[in-house]
């Protein structure tokens, strides 16, 4: 059945706004070339959406540079402002972005354990209010948020979790308060960080694997055929809690220690590493990345002497001082447990090591990781790192808070959808 005049209307203008988005700036030219419309219907729709206030002049091209067929079109950037925050259990960043998704401002702050509730919201929101002017932004169209945690897929709600703080679950209700014309959403964290590896980072030519993140807790973001699995209680991925062998107990329900968190979690690292003779400072989430980037460093640079080694010269020493090699092969062991669990029930093909420790850890610790699992499965797996590392977070919250707003402007005739007040 034929589309009727309007909805054509609307599916050609969303393809033009979309090459926009993709492409940059177009001529009316290119954009009859890109989307194989007629002249004329090229030119209704370029009139369309500039009296939308979607799109305007933005230059000119070609060699006279003058003329409407020298007229090159933009999305106007100024139409909506978005605002994406990484909440971690001690801190908080923010993003303030433009429609395109351009960064016009960005900032953090610590939020330590002592404080409370309250204050920890307050300080929150204001870093969001302040990093929105310092945009230039006078409100705030749509508000990605990334926090870890489950999400209740039927209401889009944080659940509340034993050990994480009360702030986070206020603080979406909070801003939905403080900002009542802003769409505002949450999703946990890994899931948006694997948005963001699949769209700007290391899974861009993939349409099926699983994010492993390594930071103050392990979690695990799964992606089958292009579509994020949130599983039926938005649980998919708490690979915190699945029972490994090595440790002294098994998980609870309220609580991971004893599961794949007593292996991956940060302050497992820095003890692996102390046992291995590496010196560390326990406590800080910032350790474990520091001991692994250490470790890599170290590893790295064997490796080039080696390599710099002159035909016919003495043999050079072990390509590592023992305790750094001994600590990324006993890292590589640990994390080979949970992504040989994770190959076995989904064959997803790629894992991605993700977060501040995947990061550091790097090419060196991905290839240790891969060369385990194909010891330990038939399954075929690659092991990549990160290319966004802990950035992953909120990345991932802007592009979803990108791709709402535009997917609300470039609707033409539909009016906006009213924010839920339960979060």
């Amino acid at each position: 059945m034929p589309a009727s005049p309007s909805t054509a209307r609307a599916i050609n203008d969303r393809l033009a706004l979309r090459l926009l988005q993709q492409e940059g700036p177009l001529t009316a030219g290119q954009l009859k070339q890109l989307t194989g419309l007629s002249r004329p219907t090229v030119a209704d729709l370029v009139e369309r959406l500039t009296a939308a206030g979607l799109i305007a002049v933005v230059g000119e091209a070609g060699e006279q540079r003058r003329g409407p067929n020298a007229r090159v079109y933009g999305i106007v950037a100024d139409r909506a402002h978005l605002a994406a925050l990484d909440v971690r259990t001690e801190s908080v960043a923010v993003a303030v972005a433009d429609l395109v998704g351009r960064v016009r401002a960005e900032a953090s702050v610590p939020i330590g354990d002592d404080t409370g509730t309250g204050p920890a919201v307050e300080q929150a929101v204001t870093l969001v209010e302040h990093v929105a002017k310092e945009a230039g932004a006078d409100r705030l169209h749509t508000v990605g948020i990334g926090a870890p945690g489950l999400i209740d897929p039927s209401s889009g709600e944080l659940r509340d979790s034993t050990g994480l703080p009360e702030w986070h679950r206020r603080l979406v209700a909070t801003l939905q308060e403080r900002l009542p014309e802003a769409r505002v959403s949450v999703e946990n964290e890994t899931n948006l960080a694997a948005l963001a590896e699949q769209r700007d980072g290391a899974a861009r030519d993939r349409d099926t694997f699983v994010l492993l993140w390594l930071g103050h807790a392990p979690g695990a973001a799964v992606v089958l055929d292009g579509a994020l699995r949130r599983g039926a209680s938005g649980g998919t991925g708490e690979i915190g809690f699945l029972p490994v062998p090595g440790t002294a107990a098994l998980p609870s329900a309220t609580d991971c220690e004893g599961g794949f968190h007593s292996l991956a979690s940060s302050s497992a690292v820095v003890a692996l590493a102390a046992e291995c003779g590496i010196p560390v400072t326990p406590g800080e989430q910032t350790s474990a990345v520091g001991v692994v980037r250490a470790a890599v460093a170290v590893v790295r640079a064997a490796a080039d002497g080696a390599e710099s080694l002159t035909p016919g010269a003495e043999a050079p020493p072990p390509p590592a001082p023992a305790p750094t090699a001994r600590f990324l092969d006993a890292l590589a062991d640990r994390l080979a447990v949970g992504v040989a669990s994770v190959v076995a029930i989904l064959d997803p093909g790629c894992v991605v090591l993700g977060g501040e420790v995947g990061q550091a850890g790097g090419e060196e610790l991905a290839s240790r990781v891969q060369d385990r699992i194909a010891r330990m499965t038939p399954l075929r797996t690659e092991v990549r790192a990160t290319t966004l590392g802990g950035g992953a977070v909120l990345r991932g919250a802007l592009l979803t808070a990108r791709d709402r707003a535009q997917e609300e402007l470039f609707t033409p005739g539909e009016p906006p959808p009213r924010p839920s007040p339960d979060w």
